[in-house]
């Protein structure tokens, strides 16, 4: 009985020395642990509550009001603004550009009129919203323009592809996704959400099928689900048996201890839709045949056919598969129209397109800089045109063209590439030549290419001076153009970034005049040669900001202040001069107040 007894002592003796060694985690500490799991399993969007996490339950009358950042729209653009900003970067479409700028525009300043309307006088009843369907061939832009227009405007957007998604009920993304998605972009802002843009693409994809008998889930039953959205309708950013969904209605109400029901109205939300519409034509042109038969009637020949989804009508889309309360929904309608091989050597020559721009982006990974001839280009357009696929082809034109290029010539010294005629029509030779070092001219080719460039974009800046002055509330000079072309074709961006680039640097500079008036009661201007110096001297030069800021200092603070003291000028304007020789500048100044001393005392 006593070894028995030992025994036991023993082992509980060696089972709490082993509790003592290993460590038991808290609560809290599990709580942790399951986080940082479900973090890297889920990302942020499932997270763990404990229910001593949770506040208590609150009445109806304690219930705190979501703090929420209630921004008023802030949307000042015309029309003409908007097309003017388009013209950067969108070659042809000018009617399209138009509708498209002038009903959104219209738009957005209508809400910003609503919401500060303080009687509430314009709240109607069955107002119509400017939703706005896009029609045209593949590869002519519209993706491309909604995406730039949203960038401009600065209000949230969200993309969907009309093909993914089905009638609420049925497997498949609920189309009411994305709305809650919007909610996301606005950083779960309900207010600034609710007058967010929803692009649907591929829109014709959803048309009715008349040979299916019973529900269409992925076609009509999608036109139905959206209707209510494209109108005005609440929609509940809690989903139904869905996890995540859940988690984060926890997360809310112990953050906020609210339980009220969250959702959005779509009253607001504008939906803009886009499709190729392939068989649209056939059946518009059937309309027009039948209209134009009889005595007299004048038969459209087939070279006007090629404009003929200009004159499209509701009963051509209702025709085509749409129901009528889903293209009632859908006032404004926007044709882009096919581009030839010229509009597709324009927007090779674009300096805002980013074809030529992410080309270039691909040479420069492997430090290699990279320049195009116009030859070239017009070439490489024919191949795209060829493609029947609008600017989509242009990509795989140029990399056709110099793919054999970017798989070499990165294993090799070779740190320039001019994309001349014959680098395009006989690569292989080309890259021979390259290689071997057998073109003697290759130096005086990349040099004329790219002083070519910088004439284009030289000129492109002019033509565009006062647009961009305006826009970026900076004066461009000459000198100042001169700048904004030369970062433009030593950096790879497009001419916007490349002005926004040089106005940062203008406002820095310009904080030197308030700097000088602040630290050493000195009331200088820079004027604006002085200022495209400086601005020179930082961007093309070694020189750090810093350093160029002490030696001004030091080159001017002794001297300006001297000045004061014997002439009594308390303002000075500093031009190019003033800075390239600071000591015969303040002498200048010295002399000619002498000068004039002496002429008053004769």
């Amino acid at each position: 009985m006593k070894s028995t007894n030992k025994r036991w002592k023993k082992r509980k003796m060696m089972h709490d020395n082993l509790l003592e060694d290993i460590k038991i985690p808290n609560p809290r500490e599990i709580e942790k642990e399951l986080g940082e799991f479900l973090t890297k399993k889920f990302g942020g969007n499932v997270r763990v509550i404990s229910p001593d996490s949770l506040p208590e339950e609150l009445t109806e009358d304690e219930v705190k009001p979501e703090k929420q950042k209630r921004k008023k729209l802030r949307f000042d653009l015309k029309p003409e603004d908007l097309i003017e900003y388009l013209n950067h970067y969108v070659v042809k479409q000018d009617m399209a550009k138009a509708a498209l700028a002038t009903k959104i525009c219209t738009h957005f300043n209508r809400i910003k009129r609503l919401q500060s309307d303080k009687d509430n006088n314009h709240n109607m009843v069955g107002s119509i919203k400017n939703n706005i369907l896009m029609i045209g061939p593949t590869g002519v832009g519209k993706t491309y323009i909604i995406k730039l227009i949203a960038k401009r405007i600065g209000v949230p957007f969200v993309k969907g592809d009309a093909t993914k998604f089905s009638e609420t009920g049925y497997v498949g993304g609920d189309v009411e996704d994305l709305i809650r998605d919007l909610v996301r972009e606005a950083d779960e802002d309900i207010e600034l959400a609710q007058c967010g843009i929803v692009y649907i693409d591929e829109i014709d994809k959803i048309a009715g099928n008349r040979n299916i008998v019973g529900a269409d889930i992925s076609r009509t039953g999608v036109q139905r689900a959206l209707l209510k959205p494209m109108e005005e309708t609440e929609i509940d950013l809690r989903v139904s048996h869905d996890p995540i969904s859940m988690f984060q209605e926890l997360e809310h109400f112990r953050k906020t201890g609210n339980r009220k029901k969250r959702t959005i109205n779509t009253k607001n939300i504008l939906f803009i839709m886009s499709g190729a519409f392939g068989e649209l034509s056939e059946i518009i042109d059937k309309r027009l045949t039948k209209q134009a038969i009889g005595f007299g009637a004048d038969i459209k020949s087939p070279a006007d056919k090629t404009d003929i989804l200009k004159h499209v009508k509701s009963e051509d889309v209702i025709e085509f598969g749409f129901e009528s309360e889903f293209v009632g929904r859908l006032p404004v309608r926007s044709v882009f129209e096919r581009l030839n091989k010229d509009d597709l050597f324009d927007i090779l020559k674009n300096p805002n397109n980013p074809v030529i721009l992410g080309k270039k982006l691909d040479f420069a990974a492997y430090d290699i800089d990279i320049k195009f001839d116009d030859k070239a280009l017009r070439i490489l357009s024919k191949n795209a045109f060829k493609e029947n696929t609008g600017a989509r082809g242009l990509i795989s034109a140029l990399e056709g063209a110099l793919l054999l290029f970017e798989k070499r010539l990165p294993s090799t010294d070779i740190r320039r590439l001019s994309v001349t005629e014959h680098v395009v029509l006989n690569p292989e030779k080309a890259l021979i030549e390259i290689e071997s070092g057998s073109d003697k001219n290759a130096d005086t080719i990349f040099e004329k290419l790219s002083l070519e460039e910088k004439a284009f974009i030289r000129n492109y800046l002019k033509n565009n001076a006062k647009n961009l002055a305006e826009k970026y509330k900076m004066k461009l000079t000459p000198s100042r153009i001169d700048i904004v072309a030369e970062y433009y074709v030593k950096y790879i961006v497009d001419v916007n970034r490349a002005v926004e680039k040089i106005k940062s640097y203008h406002d820095d500079i310009k904080q030197i005049e308030l700097y000088f008036y602040k630290e050493h009661d000195i009331n200088i201007v820079m004027e604006d040669d002085a200022v495209d110096f400086i601005i020179r001297q930082l961007i093309f030069t070694d020189v750090e900001d810093q350093v160029f800021y002490k030696k001004l200092t030091a080159d001017f603070e002794l001297g300006l202040k001297l000045v004061q003291e014997k002439t009594g000028i308390n303002r000075f304007f500093i031009n190019k001069d003033a800075l390239v020789s600071p000591e015969r500048f303040i002498s200048a100044m010295i002399k000619d107040k002498l000068n004039k001393n002496e002429l008053i005392n004769d």
